[in-house]
C-alpha cells in the first residue's frame, strides 16, 4: 500500500494515486506488482472517499421518504455539498434497479466516476440533455435523476428539454430526483416546467403555465419596441411555499464549509486599434470591411459587440467570428506562468486566443486537467455545471458574463470542505465594459441593456 502523503485527505490521496496510475499504466516496462499496488490504493482510497458524510446520510433518508410519499424529491443543495453522491445514495435507498441520470456533457465523466467508486447494485446510464432523445424510447428505467434542473425551467412555454423529460416520465412513470444549487435563479416562475411532467407535483391542477400564472404570478405588461407583451417573471413566494414538502435545501455553511473567496481585478491595456474600433462602433453603429460587417443597429447588439471587442474578439453579421487582439491571453500566460489555473471564457473565439497563446499547456478536458499539470479553459456557462476545479491554484476570468447566477456559481468551482482559501482573478480591459458588468452582478443582478445605456 502506498503510504499516505502527510496532510493529504482520502480524496487527495485518490487523485494522487490516480495520477500515478495514469503515468505508470503507459509504461510497458513497469513492474506488474507496482501496477497492482497502485490499483489497490485506488480501490482503498476510492471507497473511503465515497463514504457518505453524516449530513448526506440524513438527506438520503429524507429524500427516500419524500420519494415514497410523493414520487419525487428536489435536492436544492449548494455547489460542493455533494448532490451527485447524495442522489446516488437515494437511488440505492429507494431500491432502484435501473437509473437514468440526465446532466450536462461536461459532468458525465465525474458522475460516472462517482458511480464506479460507490458500486451500487443498480445499473446506471448517464447522458447529457442533447442525447436524451436517443435513449428515452429504448432504455427502461425506474428512477430518473435530473441534474441542473433549473436549466429546464423556461416559461411561459416549455423548453425542448422540459418536453423530453416529461415524455421520459410519462413513458415509464419512474421515481424522480431533481437537483440544482439554484432552483430558480431568475424567477420563481421557472419552477413550473421543471416539475410539470411529474404526476405528483403540487401544480398538477393547472393544465398549463398560463393557468398556473393566474394564481402564482404577478403578470405585468412590458413594452418591446412599441408592442405590449405579458411579462411572467414575477413569480410569487407561494410557488416555493407549495414546493417546500418536496424540497430538501442544504447550504455550504450547514455542511461545515469555512472557505472564503477573495477577488482581484487585473487591468490590461488592449491594443489601441481595439479601443478605436469600439469608439467607432459606438459612434457609427456599423463598421464595414472588405468582406465582413459589424452591425450594432440595436442597443442589445451594441452591448454584445462592445462586450466581445473588450476581450479582443468579434462576431460579424455573417455569423463568422475572429480573434482581433490576444493581449488578454498573453497577459494571463505571463502573470500565472508556472501555476495550474482554471480559466473561464465567454465567447468561443476567446478560447481560440487562449489556445494560440498557451499551446499544449492548456486543455479543455477535465480528465486531462485532473491527471496532468496542464491548466484548463472552460466556458463560463460550464461553471454552473456539476464540475470541480479544486486542483486549480487560481480561477482566472478572461471575460465576465452578464448573468449574476454565472458569477456566483462559477467562482465556487474551487470550493471544498477542506480548502479554506480561494483566490479569483478578473482580467478586464482598461476602460472597457467589464467593470460595469462586475459592479452589477456582485449585487446579484443581471447586467441589462438599461445598465449599458446608463453606464
Amino acid at each position: 500500500m502506498i503510504e499516505r502523503v502527510p496532510g493529504y485527505s482520502d480524496e487527495q490521496m485518490l487523485r494522487y494515486c490516480g495520477t500515478l496510475y495514469n503515468v505508470i499504466s503507459k509504461d510497458k516496462s513497469a513492474d506488474p506488482d507496482v501496477v497492482t499496488n497502485i490499483k489497490n490504493c485506488l480501490s482503498h482510497y476510492g471507497t473511503r472517499s465515497m463514504e457518505f458524510r453524516p449530513y448526506q446520510r440524513d438527506i438520503i433518508s429524507q429524500g427516500a421518504q419524500a420519494i415514497q410519499q410523493h414520487g419525487f424529491v428536489y435536492l436544492a443543495m449548494e455547489v460542493r455539498t455533494g448532490k451527485t453522491l447524495t442522489s446516488l445514495g437515494i437511488a440505492s435507498e429507494c431500491g432502484a434497479k435501473s437509473v437514468l441520470f440526465v446532466t450536462k456533457k461536461k459532468a458525465i465523466g465525474s458522475i460516472q466516476k462517482d458511480y464506479d467508486l460507490l458500486q451500487p447494485s443498480y445499473h446506471i446510464k448517464v447522458v447529457n440533455y442533447e442525447s436524451l432523445h436517443h435513449v428515452v424510447d429504448s432504455l427502461k428505467f425506474d428512477l430518473i435523476v435530473i441534474d441542473e434542473a433549473h436549466s429546464i425551467g423556461a416559461f411561459p412555454k416549455p423548453s425542448n428539454r422540459a418536453v423530453m423529460i416529461r415524455h421520459a416520465i410519462s413513458k415509464y412513470r419512474p421515481k424522480v430526483i431533481l437537483m440544482s444549487g439554484t432552483p430558480t435563479p431568475e424567477s420563481y416562475s421557472q419552477m413550473y416546467h421543471q416539475v410539470y411532467g411529474i404526476p405528483g407535483n403540487p401544480f398538477k391542477r393547472f393544465v398549463n403555465f398560463y393557468k398556473f400564472a393566474e394564481v402564482h404570478v404577478k403578470v405585468k405588461q412590458k413594452n418591446i419596441n412599441g408592442l405590449f407583451i405579458n411579462d411572467y417573471s414575477g413569480g410569487m413566494d407561494s410557488i416555493i411555499d407549495e414546493m417546500k414538502p418536496y424540497m430538501i435545501s442544504f447550504s455550504q455553511k450547514e455542511a461545515g464549509f469555512v472557505s472564503s473567496v477573495t477577488e482581484e481585478i487585473l487591468e490590461v491595456e488592449m491594443k489601441e486599434s481595439t479601443m478605436q474600433l469600439i469608439k467607432k462602433l459606438e459612434r457609427d453603429l456599423v463598421i464595414e470591411g472588405k468582406t465582413e460587417v459589424i452591425l450594432a443597429d440595436t442597443a442589445a447588439k451594441l452591448m454584445m459587440k462592445v462586450h466581445q471587442l473588450c476581450s479582443g474578439t468579434i462576431k460579424f453579421e455573417s455569423g463568422n467570428s475572429m480573434v482581433l487582439d490576444t493581449t488578454k491571453a498573453e497577459f494571463i500566460k505571463q502573470k500565472f506562468q508556472g501555476s495550474k489555473i482554471g480559466i473561464f471564457y465567454k465567447f468561443k473565439e476567446e478560447l481560440s486566443a487562449l489556445k494560440d497563446v498557451f499551446g499544449d499547456e492548456l486543455t479543455t478536458e477535465l480528465s486531462i486537467f485532473e491527471s496532468t499539470d496542464k491548466s484548463i479553459a472552460l466556458q463560463i456557462v460550464s461553471g454552473r455545471e456539476g464540475i470541480s476545479l479544486r486542483q486549480a491554484k487560481y480561477l482566472v476570468y478572461y471575460n465576465i458574463d452578464f448573468s449574476a447566477t454565472s458569477y456566483w456559481q462559477s467562482r465556487d468551482r474551487m470550493t471544498t470542505k477542506d480548502r479554506s482559501f480561494n483566490h479569483v482573478y478578473w482580467v478586464f480591459s482598461k476602460g472597457g465594459i467589464e467593470h460595469d458588468v462586475y459592479k452589477t452582478v456582485i449585487k446579484k443582478k443581471d447586467y441589462t441593456v438599461n445598465h449599458f445605456k446608463n453606464r
